[in-house]
Order: C-alpha cells, then structure tokens, then sequence
C-alpha cells in the first residue's frame, strides 16, 4: 500500500461523499479507490467508512481519523506550496464562485484586466447566490456578502463594505409624496430584495438612535438589478446598494430620500481554505479585488 495515496484517497471519499466521485476527480478507476480505502482500513485495523450501494457515512473512527490526517495532508501541500509559490507564476485553472447582481455591477467590468494581467491563468467564474461549499464543489475562492460569517477553516479577506440608500424615481415621489422619517415608509410601496438579511425591516440610525422599520410591498425579487428596474420605472422605492445605482443618482433618474439617516452595511469578502500559503493563482485574484476595490472605496480589508 502506498500510504499517502490511501490517504488522499480516503480524504477525497469522505469529502466527495462518493467512491465513484472520487475516482473520476483522482483519475483513478473504482477498483483502485476500494482498494487503496481496503487496505487503509486493514492498516489501521478499524472500519472507516460505513458504505452501502445507495450511500456512504463515517465511522466515529473514520470520523476522528479523517480529522486528522487532513490537518496533516494540509501541511503536507502547505510544504510543497511553499517552495513552488516562490517560483511559479499564477497559472491554470482559477474557479471562483460570486453572487449574480453583485458580480455584474461591480466586479465583472474589471475580470479582464485581471486576465490580461496574469496570461498563463484561465478563469471559471460561476454566478450563484447560494452560499457555495467551495470545498466539497472544488472551488478555490467564493466572494460573499454577509453581516456575520459562520465559524469554519475558511480564510475570509474583507474586500468592500456595501453601503445602501433608500432611493426611487423623481416620478414616483411626485405621486407619492417624499418620505421625510424612516416611520413614513409604511406608506410606500417597498421593492423588497429577498436574499437580503434585512428584507422584511430596514434599519436606520441617526444621533445614536437607531429605527428598524417594518417594510412590504407587492413586489419581492431575488436580483438587486431586477429591483433598480422597478425603481427606474417608477414602481416604488427600495433600499439598495449606493453604488449599484450611483450612475442613476448623478444623473438624477433616481433620487435618494432619508438623507439624514445612516442605514445598513454589509462587509463583503473573499473566501478561501485556509493556507499558511496561498497558491499564487488565488492570492493574485484576491490582491487584485481588493486593489480594484479599493479604487472604489478604502476600506480595512483583512479578517482572518
């Protein structure tokens, strides 16, 4: 048996859920994966895997087991890393995963500088609003807009903080009146945007005070551009991102209300495994963002 095999074999098991994923993602045949997972269990005289014909689960000791040597493959790949980051270029093959409206108001106008400056580096840039397991779906990097950040392994590189204004069409306010305190918006139709955290109540703060009011209206909608849209027709108002609409504001096509009021932001960040050191096609895509952003917006960008 070739120890470090069986290893990576029984990691890529237990993380793919799956012998038969596992081989294809290994280049191995299924015979092969069974056996090296065989002659692990043999090796250190346990059972580690509980499998059927329709699943697979860990044992408690395939359970501790794999906890284990994970921490050690880690640091195995962290040795190796090390040295080839020295002297390697970012290249091959980056995929990244980002949510839709976000990624194409504000960060896809730039991929091709990004590309254009690293040559030898393809991009798969899949746009998804769910949160992405990046590493059970194999994905190197995940940008993700949240107020709070589940505890896990992931590196998280805060990149941009989004700022909201409650805004809508001069049209609109003409027929509805202006809303003057954050309490008036009860008497407006609210385009609510429904991946938010805050879709159901805005938050507002003033002087050390602070208002979370109740909102609804007849249109509920998963895509931020979908809701500059309805405000662009005149529909309603809406709190979204200022610079998803700040073209719009300066134009005056859309007019911001509520001015003296300070509402909510939401951190934005790069996720990715956690690596003492990165592989240089991850750690120049997220320079990059964090450099292009910072165009946009300076801002504290490091968590971890």
């Amino acid at each position: 048996m070739d120890h470090m095999v069986a290893l990576r074999v029984f990691r890529k098991v237990v993380e793919l859920e799956s012998f038969a994923r596992a081989a294809k993602a290994l280049q191995l045949s299924p015979a092969a994966i069974s056996k090296n997972i065989g002659e692990l269990e043999r090796h250190v005289q346990a059972r580690l895997l509980n499998r059927t014909t329709r699943r697979m689960s860990l044992t408690e000791a395939g359970s501790i087991y794999y906890q284990q040597i994970r921490r050690i493959l880690d640091d195995i790949e962290d040795a190796d890393r090390s040295l080839s980051a020295l002297q390697n270029k970012p290249g091959g093959l980056l995929r990244v995963a980002a949510p839709v409206s976000f990624t194409l108001l504000t960060l896809s106008p730039a991929i091709p500088a990004f590309l254009a400056r690293y040559p030898e580096l393809s991009l798969d840039l899949n746009l998804d609003d769910r949160r992405v397991d990046i590493v059970k779906e194999g994905y190197d990097v995940a940008i993700r807009g949240s107020d709070s950040l589940e505890e896990t392994s992931l590196v998280a590189r805060r990149i941009f903080t989004i700022e909201h204004v409650v805004c809508g069409a001069p049209d609109y306010f003409r027929r509805r009146g202006i809303p003057r305190e954050p309490d008036d918006l009860g008497r407006h139709e609210c385009i609510q945007f429904t991946l938010s955290g805050h879709a159901g109540d805005w938050e507002f703060r003033r002087d050390g005070r602070s208002v979370r009011v109740p909102v609804d209206g007849r249109y509920k909608v998963t895509s931020s551009i979908a809701v500059r849209d309805a405000l662009l027709a005149g529909f309603g108002l809406s709190l979204v991102p200022r610079h998803y609409v700040a073209d719009e504001l300066a134009r005056g096509t859309l007019s911001a209300v509520l001015d003296g009021w300070s509402t909510v932001e939401t951190p934005v960040y790069a996720i990715y495994p956690s690596r003492r050191y990165l592989v240089p096609k991850v750690r120049a895509f997220v320079d990059f963002i964090v450099e292009e952003f910072g165009r946009i917006q300076p801002r504290p960008n490091a968590r971890s």
